[in-house]
């Protein structure tokens, strides 16, 4: 074993990061002993050591993936893995730890060996496939997908890939190579045409079919089509896949022209990434401010603010009605008749849930599903992610948020595999915006107040939205930390003075 600290140096509300030879560790007080685990996020590499430790997990800088402090277990994803640990020993005040990396204990197999299809091979599709292995499930699981591609980071293409970080073929996959096969995970490529459960099958696009035990609908959303006359033409795109990414970066040009139709997440985050690629950016919607209704219009005049420095022009309640152009677009006519030249166009006007296919239960308006707590939408039918209406305070709600979809699918699988588990989490998402990262906490759909820790137009604040004297949600920038800190206390109910307590011991 090798001296790595002394146990006096270790924070109570923090990882401790330590050097073991060349790897990275992180040391965390539980009580009065101390654990040793890997220093790095499986997720995707941030140092844990930056986030915090509270209600007894090691939550995640970054994308708030939480891990329980007794033993590194996975508690919330986007991880999709436990954390690595290492035997640790208190001498005479100093924390020794062994060389040598404790593997992970495997789950006890359930003798339930039923035949589970999951409907959607994104983050949702991947977490719960994932999970049940986790949880001991032994029966079969199908993971069916639309594209061909192994499951991947989808949240990449509109943060880093338009902008050039990196090619559409270095999105990193949600799982390594071999890990389908190694746990059993058989996965197909294929267009669904019908879930029905009354007859507890799938069928497929090209005439195929395969029988199921327990279905899970994690089919996300489709974009909106932009309907107006010219929609068809070459040049115009909407982005959810690496397919989308790779033709809409094939596109762009510096100096071209790019228009954006929408001031979505999507979209603004496509006019972000277009900058940078040296394009010059139309913002056409019909929102006076963007994001408006999801943060009030003090927070969505910043953001605007921020691309309008960055070069990007708005175009402010209007929208398109016609492209033009030959084979390709080059013209988008505005409601008033202006014309606003184009190389080419992106559509950001929202998604709908892809639920076109499911037979025998009834749909929401918007196509969503209606669950349970426990994810449940009908006898041995799952639904999860952007598709379900889930009991949310007290009311439901439909949220599409990726790490949110991966919640849901953990719950479903405990379920499946003979749990009994409810959704209880808070939801996060986080935004990439010239060079900025927001995160969201929680949801709210109105409130009372908001109330800003710090500067909104320097980009370095915590913004608390308060409603029945509660912090329902959350935004901040340049905080990680803080929002380590707030995002496990929200689930139990914050003022805003314990609220502001916690952002400025952060």
């Amino acid at each position: 074993m090798q001296q790595v600290a002394m146990f006096e140096t270790i924070a109570r509300d923090r990882g401790t990061e330590v050097k073991l030879g060349d790897e990275t560790l992180i040391l965390v007080r539980d009580g009065d002993t101390v654990r040793a685990f890997e220093g790095k996020c499986p997720h995707a590499g941030a140092p844990l050591a930056k986030g915090a430790v509270c209600n007894g997990y090691i939550i995640c800088p970054w994308h708030k993936a939480a891990f329980a402090v007794t033993d590194g277990a996975l508690a919330e994803p986007p991880a999709l893995n436990g954390l690595a640990s290492y035997r640790t020993e208190i001498r005479d005040g100093a924390v020794f730890v062994d060389t040598v990396k404790q593997p992970r204990p495997a789950p006890d197999a359930t003798s339930d060996y039923r035949h589970v299809v999951i409907l959607g091979a994104g983050a949702a599709g991947t977490a719960c496939a994932s999970a049940l292995r986790e949880f001991g499930f032994g029966g079969d699981i199908t993971l069916i997908g639309a594209e061909p591609d192994a499951p991947y980071d989808r949240t990449a293409l509109s943060k880093f890939v338009l902008e050039g970080g990196k090619a559409p073929d270095e999105v990193a996959p949600l799982r390594p190579d071999g890990f389908y096969a190694e746990h059993r995970i058989e996965r197909v490529h294929g267009g669904i045409a019908a879930l029905e459960p009354t007859h507890h099958r799938v069928s497929f696009t090209d005439g195929g079919s395969l029988d199921y035990a327990v279905a899970v609908v994690a089919t996300g959303g489709t974009p909106v089509s932009l309907d107006v006359p010219g929609a068809d033409l070459g040049g115009v795109f909407t982005l959810r896949s690496k397919a989308d990414s790779a033709a809409i970066v094939a596109q762009a040009k510096p100096g071209g022209k790019a228009v954006i139709l929408g001031s979505s997440f999507i979209g603004l985050e496509a006019a972000s990434a277009l900058r940078k690629r040296g394009m010059e950016v139309a913002v056409v919607s019909p929102d006076e401010i963007p994001f408006a209704k999801q943060f009030g219009p003090e927070i969505g005049t910043m953001f605007r603010r921020l691309h309008e420095r960055n070069g990007a022009k708005f175009y402010p309640g209007t929208k398109a009605v016609q492209l033009t152009g030959g084979e390709a677009v080059d013209t988008v006519v505005l409601e008033n008749g202006e014309k606003l030249p184009a190389d080419l166009v992106v559509i950001g006007i929202g998604v709908k849930p892809a639920t076109f296919f499911v037979e025998d239960i009834g749909l929401e308006t918007d196509g969503g599903i209606t669950v349970d707590a426990g994810m449940r939408a009908a006898p041995d039918v799952y639904a999860v992610g952007d598709v379900a209406h889930f009991p949310f305070g007290d009311d439901t709600a439909r949220i599409e948020h990726w790490r949110l979809a991966q919640q849901h699918a953990r719950v479903a699988a405990r379920n499946i595999a003979g749990g009994d588990a409810s959704y209880d989490g808070v939801p996060f998402f986080w935004t990439y915006h010239v060079g900025k990262r927001f995160e969201y906490l929680g949801h709210a759909e109105k409130w009372d107040e908001m109330i800003v820790e710090g500067v909104l137009g320097e980009h370095d604040f915590v913004a608390l939205f308060v409603g029945d004297g509660k912090v329902n949600a959350v935004l901040a920038c340049q905080r990680e930390r803080a929002t380590c800190l707030l995002l496990p206390r929200l689930r139990d109910g914050l003022t805003a003075d314990q609220a502001l307590q916690i952002v400025r011991s952060a």
